[in-house]
């Protein structure tokens, strides 16, 4: 396996939309959502151990959550662990990862991966990441790894590519904000668009000079902790530090700006599994669309409906469909799938 390969795994979200399930307490990455065995945080960390050695794989989590990590991960030591402070995006954590890694191994090539996606081909998944690691050591390039769209989808961002390239990475034209229903069925028919699924791999060296370009404020204050990396004065220095770096997300901070970003599009199933809608397409489900686990389920008039229970119980319904029933620690969620974008709202 090769020494120069680092994975930074994004583990710090709170995923409010699903809820009750999610609590800022012990967040989706945590859960077994699947019910294969594994947290989606532990599948994931499983994928990307068949391309990274496990001493560099680093999980980026919120200092409340050190300890559910490491009962997760008991393969990893907790130098591997970089704990945010507070919550300031995605750009100011993977800078401070990146740089991290540089003071290790300056010849770095790394995966930056959400912990909560769903990935059925996992070989192929790890022959993309291949591809786009091969790629980075040859080139100064940012590459993302794009989902091709099977419908209009309007909670995703999406990425316009060239479509008169024809090599397998394609010239990235820009990032596109989530659409409207109208606007995502244009993209569709145009044929050059990908849903974003947040994944990057890129040398260490372009994306430190990405940053160092784009976002100057941000490197010089990371930059004065240089000589703190990988030492005991490290969390010092973060906990003096993060809060002040821009809350901003790496796509606005250094994607959209740079000119030497590509995309692959992904040939794998996929799923960000960001709703509990999301999660019923991908679990197994019965005659009547219906999808449930640990549960005896007694219905009449009972379609496309997700249910699911923290504990074993007998579920009898009738006359419901496109409903989400969640039960767990004493509270309960039924909610139409179609107002599930609502629920932060609700919650609020």
């Amino acid at each position: 396996m090769n020494s120069n390969y680092y994975a930074i795994l994004m583990a710090g979200g709170i995923g409010s939309r699903f809820w009750p399930v999610s609590t800022p307490e012990t967040p989706k990455q945590f859960h077994d959502m699947l019910g294969c065995g594994q947290s989606l945080l532990q599948k994931t960390f499983a994928r990307l151990q068949q391309i990274i050695p496990t001493e560099n794989i680093l999980v980026l989590t919120n200092q409340a959550y050190q300890n559910l990590v490491l009962k997760q991960l008991p393969a990893i030591k907790a130098d591997q662990i970089l704990l945010e402070p507070e919550m300031r995006n995605t750009a100011p954590c993977i800078l401070y990862a990146s740089l991290k890694i540089q003071s290790k191994n300056p010849n770095a090539i790394t995966i930056v991966a959400p912990s909560d996606h769903w990935i059925e081909n996992e070989t192929l998944f790890a022959e993309h990441i291949q591809a786009s690691f091969d790629l980075c050591e040859k080139e100064d390039a940012l590459v993302t790894l794009g989902i091709q769209p099977t419908f209009p989808n309007t909670g995703y961002g999406y990425i316009e590519f060239d479509k008169n390239e024809k090599n397998t990475f394609k010239k990235v034209i820009q990032f596109r904000e989530k659409p409207d229903y109208q606007t995502a069925k244009s993209f569709l028919q145009q044929g050059n668009f990908l849903w974003n699924a947040g994944i990057f791999v890129w040398s260490i060296a372009s994306i430190t000079k990405a940053f160092a370009n784009f976002q100057p404020e941000m490197f010089a204050l990371f930059q004065q902790g240089k000589n703190s990396w990988n030492t005991p004065e490290e969390a010092t220095f973060i906990a003096e530090n993060y809060g002040k770096a821009t809350n901003i997300s790496i796509d606005y901070a250094i994607m959209e700006a740079s000119n030497n970003v590509y995309v692959l599009p992904a040939t794998f199933d996929w799923s960000d599994l960001g709703t509990w809608g999301s999660l019923h397409e991908k679990l197994e489900k019965d005659t009547n669309q219906n999808a449930y686990q640990n549960i005896t389920l007694k219905c009449d008039n009972f379609t496309g409906n997700i249910i699911h229970t923290q504990h074993i119980h007998t579920v009898v319904a009738k006359d419901l469909h496109n409903f989400i029933i969640v039960e767990h620690n004493q509270n309960l969620l039924i909610l139409p799938k179609e107002s599930e974008q609502e629920l932060k709202k609700l919650l609020q």
